[in-house]
Formats: structure tokens, C-alpha cells, sequence
């Protein structure tokens, strides 16, 4: 039986593997081994590392691969990519490739707006609270100057402060919803180091206002935080090329093709079940590129699905059209994102991945990701109405199950060579291991 243990986070990262082998793993070295195995050898990395996050006892490997041939605007790039799902990389090449010979992708930015709020519980008229705000805002941004004196100076800063009325969702409850810009940071704890000193000031001033009443004056913060709902922070990319400069696809023709492509993306534009998985996809090359550039996937997932949902009605983040004679394909995205602050100058994995975009702003990291999602949906919609997504998935997969059975090198290239005109599956996998 694990007993509690106390004062876990003092112990040294040896003591606190020792712990945890002791009470889950029965004492077995293989378990300490495991963990010691992916220990960087450089023992200033490895600290490095270890002071990212809390109790660090070990580094957990994602593969980092790049695709290379995205002509984005005119500009070549070789896009790095972490992910441990097979076929994500190769269908982003592919798709690179297809569309570079079709005069790549465009892309352009709508917006760089994010968002924090200050969510507070005010018991008085809410019609002498709209002009008392309106009459302090310079206050407010004059007393947070210090903090936004540097962002203002790159460029950004807070450009907007309203007061919004949610009492008719819960009692007494209202919101100042404030609008920055960043520049080239996420903006995290900048935004919620502003949001708290201005809940204070607000505080502060409605109590010394001799026009509140002593009820109204027990304002209660109930916290101040930034969202990472930004539908006003979108890059936009898109492909368009003739139909007839499309390629022949097996089994059907090129306007075959281009009509079965758009009503399969309107039917994720339809059907949330589908438009689920969809989506995913889209965020299978998104996210890749986010974590290969050290931002906060969690967060970019987070907008992206509640972007998808903001008509009411989850749906597809892409869009295909036949307009005349051109087959159109376009994404647009919410990313609140960064290229300094953070892991971007700590992590050395981070830090080669921006220089390989040739160390990209925030905009243009923000048109790099939306152009890995599009081709990453147009590779996926694409294998479904053609071929079937499983052909090339699994082909992709042959190695994991590969490994997974413990094949041999020579059996390994047996097996690439026999499956590459059979289909690929697990049993089929085994069965041929038996008899080789």
C-alpha cells in the first residue's frame, strides 16, 4: 500500500525517483533505469531542463521533424514539427509540395488583439457605474504606466478598456474586459500583472468616490485573468489554383475531385461529429509547430475550438469553394502566440527551430502555423475522398508496429518492401514476422 509522502518537492530528483520505485514500481531498478536513460549527458542541459518545470525526475522525448518546401508568399521554408503521430510530417511535405507547384500558399493577418479580464461582483447601479468607468480609465492606465512603458515602447500595449454588464447571467456580476497587443510576446503574465494592479485601482477608487454608498463600495474581485479566446488575433491562409491544374487523382477526374473535396469540408461545416475530427486534423500540424517553437499548445487548442463553436454551432475551422474555374481552400485561426519570453531563448531544441524559420516575428510565426494546419487538412481531406485515410496512416505506422513486435533489422526491411502492395495491419504485421 503507497503511504503519503511529506516534503516531496525538498527532495533531491535522485530521492524523489527513489521514492516513487519504492511505492509503484516495487523496488525494480529497470524503473529508475528508464527514467536515468533520458537524462541528458550534459549535466548543465540536463539543469537546464530540469528547472522548466516542478519536480523534474526525467525529460520525455517527442520526435522533431521538419517539412521542408513550403513556399509561403513567395519565401521558402522547412517547417519543424514535434509529434509523436505517425504520417503528420509526411502529409505536411506532401502537401507542401503539391500546392508549391501551384504557386504555394498566401497568407495574410487579420488581427493582433488579446484579451484579459477583471471579473468582479459590484451590489450598486450599474447605470452609475458605466460613466464612473469611462471617467477613470486614464487613471487607470497612468497607474500601471510601469508596467506597460517597455511594451509601449515595442510597439503594443493596452489598447482598450470597457465595462461590460453580466448581471443578467449571475447577480451583481460584471466584467472589465480589456484589449492589448503584444507584439511579438504571448503576453501571459504582462497581461495578468496589468489586469491585478488595475483590479486594485478600481477598488481603490470606487472606495474613496463619495458618490458610492458604502454597500457599493465592497466591490469583491473575483479575479483577474487574461483569456485565451482571442477572436480578434487571426492569420488567414489560403491556396487557389484552376481546377484542371489539379492532379489526376485514381478513379476519378480532376472536377470529380474538386467537388468531392468541397462537400467533404462542408460536411464538417455541418456535422459537428465530423467537424471534430476534422479540426484535428487541422491542429495536428498546428500544434506541432507550436510545440517546436516552445509556445502553449494547451492554449492555442483552447481558442481554436471555442473559435470553431462562435456561431453556436461547432463546425469546420476550413473552408473549400469552387469559384468558376478555381478550386479555394482556406483556414483562418485564432493564435495568441510568441517568438520571445517563455522557452524561446531557454530550451536549445526551441531555439534552433526559430532560427531555422530564419527567427520569425509573431505575425509571421503566426502565418507559418496556419499554413502547417491547411496543408495538414488538405492532406487528410484529400487521402479521404481518394485513397482512404488508413492506406497512407498505416503504411506510416509499419515501423511502430514494427518495433513494437521486436522485428529485426533485416526483418524490418523485408517488411517495408512486402507491405508497400499490402494492406498494413497489426495482425497481418505479425503473421508476417512468423514466417520470416
Amino acid at each position: 500500500m503507497q503511504t503519503p509522502v511529506s516534503g516531496f518537492s525538498k527532495l533531491s530528483k535522485e530521492e524523489k525517483i527513489d521514492w516513487i520505485v519504492s511505492q509503484y514500481f516495487n523496488h525494480n531498478s529497470e524503473a529508475k533505469n528508464t527514467l536515468t536513460a533520458y537524462w541528458n549527458q550534459d549535466e548543465k542541459r540536463q539543469a537546464l531542463h530540469d528547472d522548466f518545470i516542478e519536480n523534474t525526475i526525467s525529460n520525455y522525448y517527442l520526435p522533431l521533424g521538419v517539412a521542408p518546401n513550403f513556399n509561403i508568399n513567395g519565401t521558402l521554408f522547412t517547417i519543424p514539427m514535434a509529434i509523436e503521430e505517425s504520417s503528420v510530417v509526411a502529409a505536411a511535405a506532401k502537401a507542401a509540395k503539391y500546392w508549391g507547384a501551384r504557386g504555394g500558399f498566401k497568407t495574410e493577418i487579420l488581427g493582433e488583439e488579446k484579451i484579459g479580464q477583471i471579473h468582479f461582483i459590484y451590489s450598486g447601479n450599474g447605470e452609475k457605474l458605466f460613466p464612473f468607468i469611462e471617467e477613470i480609465k486614464p487613471k487607470l492606465l497612468e497607474d500601471v504606466s510601469t508596467l506597460t512603458a517597455n511594451m509601449i515602447k515595442r510597439g503594443g500595449g493596452i489598447t482598450g478598456i470597457s465595462l461590460r454588464d453580466k448581471t443578467a447571467e449571475l447577480e451583481g456580476y460584471y466584467q472589465l474586459h480589456l484589449q492589448f497587443h503584444t507584439v511579438d510576446s504571448m503576453g501571459a503574465n504582462f497581461i495578468n500583472s496589468c489586469l491585478e494592479a488595475i483590479a486594485k485601482r478600481l477598488q481603490f477608487y470606487i472606495g474613496e468616490d463619495s458618490r458610492f454608498s458604502p454597500e457599493e463600495k465592497a466591490v469583491e474581485i473575483v479575479m483577474s485573468i487574461l483569456s485565451n479566446y482571442v477572436p480578434n488575433c487571426l492569420a488567414k491562409a489560403w491556396v487557389r489554383c484552376p481546377i484542371d491544374a489539379l492532379e489526376e487523382e485514381e478513379g476519378m477526374s480532376k472536377h470529380e475531385f474538386a467537388e468531392k473535396f468541397v462537400r467533404a469540408v462542408t460536411i464538417a461545416q455541418l456535422e459537428p461529429y465530423r467537424a471534430v475530427t476534422h479540426n484535428k486534423g487541422i491542429m495536428n500540424g498546428v500544434d506541432a509547430v507550436v510545440i517546436a517553437t516552445g509556445n502553449d499548445f494547451r492554449a492555442v487548442e483552447a481558442g481554436v475550438h471555442a473559435f470553431a463553436a462562435r456561431d453556436g454551432h461547432y463546425a469546420s475551422l476550413s473552408k473549400a469553394t469552387i469559384e468558376g474555374d478555381d478550386f479555394c481552400f482556406e483556414l483562418t485561426l485564432p493564435l495568441a502566440i510568441g517568438t520571445v519570453g517563455g522557452l524561446t531563448k531557454l530550451h536549445p531544441l526551441v531555439k534552433w527551430s526559430m532560427e531555422l524559420l530564419g527567427n520569425p516575428s509573431a505575425k509571421e510565426l503566426m502565418q507559418i502555423m496556419v499554413v502547417a494546419g491547411l496543408a495538414q487538412n488538405f492532406a487528410a481531406v484529400r487521402s479521404l475522398v481518394t485513397s482512404g485515410i488508413q492506406k497512407g496512416h498505416m503504411k506510416m505506422h509499419l515501423l511502430n508496429i514494427l518495433n513494437q513486435l521486436n522485428a529485426n533489422a533485416n526483418q524490418k526491411e523485408k517488411a517495408i518492401e512486402y507491405f508497400k502492395t499490402t494492406a498494413v495491419s497489426f495482425s497481418a504485421v505479425e503473421q508476417f514476422l512468423q514466417n520470416n
